[in-house]
């Protein structure tokens, strides 16, 4: 039976939503769709190749249309909302991401938007590179640490009480901001973060000429 590329990287994001990153592997990915591995390497020479291409399948959906709002801001802010939406809708999907580098029509239209939008805030090219990766970690960052608490739950004593018995025998400042060091609202954690950034940005803006 000729496998195709489509139909591989749909059984490996199966595979990684049930198990994780960790369990996918060639041998068992070509088990799971009934054919013998070489069919595998036929379209990805190497476990690393698939998983870029699974990355790249991420960024499908990601800046296809430019955020409503006027200036640079919303299209920063939104496209930022649209790539953590899409790194959650798979477990581990931005740990899958963050280990690849892809160059693709998906990657490049994602960075266009966002260099774009930082010309227009007034950064010199060079840094509106730096300022795309910079936002590009902090999403990813902040999501793989999203994911990871979602699947620590339920191991062992929950994390503010541990903190907490930690915290308040030594650390005082750390015992006043337990709740909101664990807080599970990851929705307004991600906004606060990406307004300190959006912020930081600002800072930046060239001045106008007098």
């Amino acid at each position: 039976m000729r496998i195709q590329r489509e139909q591989v990287v749909r059984a490996a994001w199966t595979w990684v939503d049930e198990l994780g990153v960790e369990g996918l592997t060639m041998r068992l990915l070509a088990q799971a769709l009934a054919v013998q591995a070489p069919s595998l390497y036929w379209h990805f020479p190497s476990k690393q190749a698939l998983l870029e291409t699974m990355a790249d399948a991420l960024l499908e959906d990601v800046a296809r249309t430019r955020p409503p709002g006027d200036g640079w801001e919303p299209v920063v802010k939104g496209v930022a909302e649209e790539l953590r939406r899409a790194l959650l809708r798979h477990r581990d999907g931005a740990r899958v991401f963050a280990g690849t580098f892809v160059v693709s029509e998906n990657t490049l239209r994602v960075s266009e938007l966002l260099m774009e939008a930082l010309g227009l805030l007034g950064l010199p090219p060079k840094e509106a590179g730096w300022a795309t990766f910079a936002l590009l970690d902090y999403v990813l960052g902040f999501t793989i640490e999203e994911q990871a608490f979602g699947a620590q739950q339920g191991e062992g004593p929950p994390a503010a009480e541990r903190m907490r018995t930690l915290a308040l025998s030594r650390f005082p400042h750390v015992a006043r901001a337990v709740d909101a060091l664990v807080d599970p609202d990851f929705d307004a954690r991600f906004t606060f973060g990406l307004e300190v950034f959006l912020s930081g940005l600002k800072s930046r803006r060239a001045p106008k000429a007098r």
